[in-house]
């Protein structure tokens, strides 16, 4: 079947597709799909939809895009892939540009998030091994945590609903229950290589951790010689109106994962280290085959320059507020809202069990937004949306839990 005929395809068509040919690994919503424009998702009738998911903090620029289109085209008639064998423009350049935002020192580019935090986690374990004796190999890990689907990041992903199916998994994680400094130091000891943070939990619920909490995990670490890993893989490039969430919390980690809206859309990861990790992988100790080409890099390049050009970080900060204020509002006039939280453009709304069922009507008014953690109606919406979009989304919630509370 060719791509203009499958255009053709009635929805039923491709659901049946998908039922026989795929693994059912995702509960699809029911939203077939065509075309994205700005901040909008069309459907295959045409139908509009105000995107507030954001292709889960991917589609940070959010859809056609004229300066990604044209480097898509240009690098795509150019050169697409090449071996990490050889040397392209791209990737050095842009180790530079993410070494320069973040104070770290190197570089490896991966294909996911997932493949990030694997990376992490092998720089850790060698470092810990290379300190002196043996045994220097626990990572601590906290509740609540997503860091991926492989076994490395599924092992810290300390979500039974994810990690029951695939046990046992990796050894020597050890989880930390309760997000405070005694907690944190009660885990620690000589035999931890390192403790792996989400600053903000994304699929946890959009939780922030607490800044006491951060700054003793960034001392302990100094005091057992272990290394902070900072998952930013939805939280970070401007997500929460920082370049870095670990920016709020005035400390700076050893290792940083970034994925997602690194290439706003096209499949690209990167874990960064500071000049304390730099010699830990030598050649030959990780590779990848597709991670870092020129197209994927030079995407990420225009990315990175079309957020600074039109200071997008600073129109998060201040619109991220204004979004944040407005829900907190709304809170005193609607009793299913229990808490709001969040930082810039990733925010969660607790709503308990009527979380699931406002992400299906807000669908049914054109607003795609999903439920994370089962009870967290979960927003990530593109850096380009205007206070025209956040309002038309806050006028739609507004109405949507006055219906679910009348029916209550």
């Amino acid at each position: 079947m060719g791509t203009d005929k499958a255009l053709e395809l009635e929805p039923e068509e491709i659901a049946a597709l998908e039922e026989k040919y795929l693994f059912a690994t995702y509960k699809r919503s029911d939203l077939y799909c065509s075309h994205g424009s700005g901040v909008h998702i069309y459907d295959l009738d045409g139908k509009r939809y105000l995107d507030f998911l954001g292709g889960i903090s991917v589609n940070s620029l959010g859809y056609g895009h004229p300066r990604l289109a044209r480097v898509l085209t240009e690098q795509g008639q150019q050169l697409i892939h090449c071996s990490n064998l050889f040397y392209h423009p791209y990737q050095g350049a842009l180790a530079k540009k993410l070494v320069e935002v973040s104070g770290m020192a190197k570089a490896f580019f991966t294909n996911s998030g997932t493949e990030a935090v694997e990376a992490a986690l092998k720089i850790a374990r060698a470092y810990g091994n290379a300190r002196a004796g043996s045994g220097k190999s626990v990572i601590l890990t906290l509740r609540n945590s997503f860091h991926g689907r492989t076994f490395g990041a599924l092992s810290i992903t300390t979500q039974d609903q994810y990690q029951a199916p695939f046990r046992p998994l990796v050894p020597d994680i050890a989880v930390v229950g309760e997000f405070t400094p005694e907690a944190l130091e009660k885990a620690f000891s000589d035999r931890v290589c390192a403790l792996v943070i989400e600053p903000v939990q994304g699929e946890g619920g959009i939780v922030p951790l607490p800044g006491d909490f951060v700054r003793a995990g960034r001392e302990l670490c100094n005091r057992y010689d272990a290394l902070l890993v900072a998952d930013e893989i939805q939280c970070g490039l401007g997500r929460t109106g920082r370049y870095f969430a670990f920016e709020h919390y005035g400390i700076k980690p050893d290792v940083l994962t970034l994925a997602k809206s690194l290439a706003a859309g096209y499949p690209l990861g990167a874990v960064l280290g500071n000049a304390r990790v730099a010699a830990t992988l030598g050649p030959g100790d990780h590779g990848t085959t597709f991670g870092g080409g020129p197209l994927a890099c030079r995407l990420a390049l225009e990315v990175l320059g079309i957020i600074e050009e039109e200071q997008l970080i600073s129109k998060v900060e201040t619109l991220g507020n204004y979004l944040i204020d407005s829900l907190k509002k709304m809170a005193s006039r609607h009793r299913c809202i229990r808490e709001v939280r969040g930082m810039g453009f990733m925010i969660g709304i607790e709503m308990g069990e009527a979380a699931k069922e406002a992400v299906r009507r807000l669908l049914k008014k054109g607003i795609i937004t999903n439920a994370a953690h089962e009870t967290v109606l979960r927003l990530l919406p593109p850096f380009i949306i205007e206070k025209t979009d956040a309002d038309e989304f806050l006028n739609a919630l507004d109405a949507v839990l006055g219906e679910i509370e009348s029916e209550s």
